[in-house]
């Protein structure tokens, strides 16, 4: 079953999609017109860069340094914003350490003054677990792993592995790994994230097995973090009543808690199980419709989303709202070249994704000035631009090494706030999970369309993974992460997949909050029982108040715990989790108000 883009739905606009592409470039004033929040979010031209250093003793400083800080440690004021620019922090003291025993005077130093330490990445984040909006005023310094923590060195051999320093991108990770003939079966678009950053949240990608699919060694099909075979933290040592550096085994049933640690812990290096690199073939296709990609089980066909994971166990669905049809991606182990594929020998092969046409743009600055009514243009038209780009630049069937068809995107790419859930489920369940999704995101959109309200404008991002299984490390006794989202249930071996739901808006559109906070409480509700069980994404967003993410109370602090209590074994759950946790910083250095709250 093969599917190619369809020449006469995207020749039509190909040529005024490059057109735009010209307009773009010369004119890089054009978005002047978004304005406010949804300007920030919209950036889509260049990255965002923080404002340049102010030193210690600096004039244009405008807070109070930090006291008496480390010789040999610089620190500078700097601006923060996370990736959506819905967080943004102007007067935050960072400091860039040369090495882990630099981080442990930090740590130290940051007991002694009452400060708190925030492990920084390149931010590729949404929710406040780096830190909260009244960071700049809470005696915080940010610890800026990706100037100097960055060594990398793989092992070779019948186990090979990889061991890395906290800021290591993504990027220089798989890159390295490639150059030594390993790869990761799945891993996230963005290669703009830190390893440090990847562990903390138990970041993933896209992949189950594919029918027939014998897993290789050395790879997961989980997340990233059950890769881990010992980490490096800095913890505390009652015994001399110092921070130090303290290295876990994956057999040590204390390394759990810190395989996910959600920023509660400061892990400066790891040591992760690799396996040989495969080649990939990543087709991509906008001919079928969203009804039969997410058809109910009964009459679910070929082209069903669960037939796609069958065939090759690695799929991503793209759905923009108001349209018909869904940018499928569907990933195949190939060793050699299929006839029809483009050889690519770097990553990041949709150039079409990294901007907004002006005419989007201006739609986009329309909807956010208060016409949302243009919401299904804006979006008919993200869809054209995808399925022109796809033709324009011959995305549409690709070939080469791992990381070059599954990293995708850059940090220029258009900035939107997102949700995220795992639903923990059986295989044979999983067309009914997205069907009942797609069913009900179809009506509630509908439902606010007939009352002129447009909350949603970005897509819908639908992904299978495997769960974790730490016999994957190939090491006997490795233990499960505590934290991780992956996490299977004893008293449900029959569940074997999570289904992973994304949905996308400009931030700040109105009415999104609302529909967040309806659809979370109807995902909450619906996938449970003996049919499944979700689980909140740490990165994105969850805990909707109906005006903000991260902000209901029994979500934060009753649902989302128990969600790490229910079937898991008592001594390895949330409670002893968030215990050990308390243990190897019970000065809370490593921590924020944001995570008091949901930590306890």
């Amino acid at each position: 079953m093969t599917h190619t883009a369809d020449p006469s739905e995207a020749t039509a606009t190909s040529e005024a999609t490059a057109a735009s592409e010209a307009t773009d470039a010369s004119d890089p004033g054009r978005r002047a017109v978004l304005g406010g929040l949804a300007a920030a979010a919209a950036l889509t031209a260049a990255q965002w860069t923080p404002l340049s250093r102010i030193p210690v003793g600096g004039a244009e400083a405008t807070v109070p340094p930090p006291p008496g800080p480390p010789p040999g440690i610089a620190i500078y004021q700097q601006s923060y914003r996370n990736w959506s620019g819905e967080l943004r922090v102007d007067d935050l003291w960072t400091c860039a350490p040369a090495t882990p025993a630099d981080v442990v005077i930090l740590a130290n130093w940051a007991k002694a003054h009452g400060w708190t330490l925030r492990a920084k990445g390149h931010s590729h984040n949404w929710s406040p677990i780096l830190v909260t909006a009244d960071a700049g005023s809470a005696d915080t310094l940010l610890v800026d792993t990706t100037q100097n923590l960055t060594s990398i060195a793989v092992q070779t051999g019948a186990t090979p592995s990889v061991t890395a320093q906290a800021g290591v991108s993504m990027d220089v990770l798989l890159a390295t790994l490639e150059a030594s003939g390993y790869g990761l079966t799945a891993v996230p678009a963005p290669g703009d994230i830190t390893l440090g950053g990847v562990l903390a949240i138990d970041a993933h990608g896209t992949a189950v097995p594919a029918a027939g699919e014998t897993r290789p060694y050395g790879h997961t099909y989980g997340s990233i973090s059950n890769l881990v075979l010992s980490l490096t933290a800095v913890v505390w040592d009652a015994p001399t009543a110092q921070y130090k550096l303290r290295t876990f085994q994956r057999t040590d049933p204390a390394i759990a808690p810190l395989l996910a640690s959600l920023g509660r812990g400061f892990v400066v290096e790891a040591t992760l199980r690799v396996g040989q690199n495969q080649r990939l073939r990543c087709q991509s296709w906008m001919t079928v419709s969203a009804d039969d990609i997410f058809a109910p089980p009964a009459t679910a066909g070929a082209n069903s989303f669960a037939s796609y994971v069958n065939q090759s166990g690695r799929v991503e669905v793209i759905w923009f709202p108001f349209t018909d049809n869904p940018w499928v991606k569907l990933w195949t182990v190939a060793p050699t070249k299929p006839p029809l594929s483009r050889q690519v020998t770097a990553p990041y092969n949709y150039p079409f994704s990294d901007f907004l046409p002006t005419e989007a743009a201006d739609l986009l600055g329309q909807i956010i000035a208060g016409n949302s009514g243009l919401t299904p243009a804006f979006c008919n038209l993200q869809g054209a631009t995808s399925s022109a780009g796809l033709l324009a630049t011959l995305s549409w069937d690709l070939w080469g090494w791992s990381k070059n068809t599954m990293l995708y995107i850059r940090p220029t790419t258009f900035r939107v706030t997102a949700n995220g859930y795992a639903i923990l489920t059986k295989r044979a369940d999983i067309q009914r999970v997205v069907s009942e999704f797609h069913a009900y995101y179809k009506g509630a959109l509908a439902s606010y369309q007939a009352q002129g309200r447009f909350p949603m404008n970005g897509p819908l991002e639908v992904r299978v993974t495997g769960l974790d299984d730490p016999g994957h490390t190939g090491v006997a006794g490795a233990v499960h992460p505590t934290l991780s989202a992956l996490r299977t249930r004893p008293d449900h071996p029959e569940w074997d997949v999570a289904v992973w739901l994304d949905i996308l808006t400009t931030p700040g559109t109105p009415y999104s909050g609302q529909f967040y906070r309806e659809t979370e409480q109807w995902v909450l509700a619906n996938y449970s029982g003996s049919y499944a069980q979700v689980r909140v994404e740490w990165s994105k967003g969850w805990g909707y108040s109906g005006t903000a993410a991260w902000s209901d109370p029994t979500t934060v602090g009753t649902t989302v715990p128990d969600s790490f209590r229910s079937g898991l074994p008592a001594g390895n759950n949330w409670d002893t989790g968030v215990a050990a946790l308390d243990a190897y910083d019970p000065h809370r250095v490593f921590t924020n108000p944001f995570l008091d709250t949901l930590l306890t």
